[in-house]
């Protein structure tokens, strides 16, 4: 293993902890005006502060990822989503793009921490999928003319209904930019079940695998427990074939 891929995945462990810290602070500074509507200005003046700020953490990021990668070209093809999760939020229009940054850093997180535990996986995904496209729906929705969602608990029911594809049609986005968020989380329902789906089938495959391997190594300990009987039986053949010669020709030595 090159030098460089090895300081690459020393970089992304190292970080890996303290990376999650900044997801949480940009979602909970994001979170923390759009569920309280009546927040002070100075509040919000910080918590828009903290969503920069941790924002320009993840850039930075990917920017020494990129800087660590042995081949940048490639690094980039891969990491393509990421680079697009960076670059586009920097325009008002889609700072909402900025969530996806959350829900990145806490997948790659939790795919290795939680695998497993498909069902913890699930739960969690789940809940910060429908948690991150509640807020973003509220914020384009509620003062929308018409809006049918204007409150977190009809966000949050709207977001589960979508996800689960359901759609009771109560609750549904007026606006472009809400009908946008809806795409998106009809795409992130369906890839995180694959996630799920994928991660539970690996799971099992590697489940069966140290079966086979246990099963394998049983198999040839009787086979080399059954070869040292068979030399065992061999060995006590030949000695009592060897007592029972003396003994015949012992017979035949004494006088008549």
């Amino acid at each position: 293993m090159d030098s460089g891929t090895t300081r690459l995945q020393r970089w992304q462990r190292n970080t890996e902890i303290p990376m999650l810290g900044v997801a949480l602070l940009f979602l909970g500074a994001y979170a923390w005006p759009i569920l309280d509507p009546d927040l002070a200005p100075h509040w919000r003046t910080l918590c828009m502060a903290l969503t920069w700020l941790t924002w320009g953490a993840f850039v930075a990021d990917y920017a020494v990822r990129l800087f660590l990668a042995r081949d940048r070209w490639h690094y980039i093809r891969v990491n393509a989503v990421d680079l697009v999760i960076i670059l586009l939020p920097a325009l008002r229009p889609l700072r909402l793009l900025r969530l996806l940054s959350i829900v990145t850093v806490l997948n790659r997180r939790l795919t290795v921490s939680m695998r497993k535990h498909v069902a913890m996986y699930a739960v969690v995904a789940s809940s910060v999928v429908l948690f991150c496209a509640a807020l973003a729906v509220l914020e384009v929705e509620r003062d929308a003319p018409g809006a049918t969602i204007t409150t977190f608990e009809e966000a949050l029911w709207w977001a589960a209904v979508t996800v689960t594809t359901v759609g009771y049609g109560d609750f549904y986005p007026v606006t472009s930019v809400g009908r946008l968020i809806a795409f998106g989380l009809f795409l992130g329902g369906i890839t995180l079940l694959g996630v799920v789906t994928g991660t539970l089938a690996s799971w099992f495959v590697e489940r069966v695998d140290e079966t086979k391997q246990a099963t394998t190594a049983t198999r040839a300990e009787v086979e080399a427990l059954m070869v040292e009987v068979q030399q065992l039986r061999s060995e006590l053949s030949g000695t009592t074939a060897t007592e029972s010669g003396n003994v015949a020709a012992g017979v035949d030595d004494r006088p008549g």
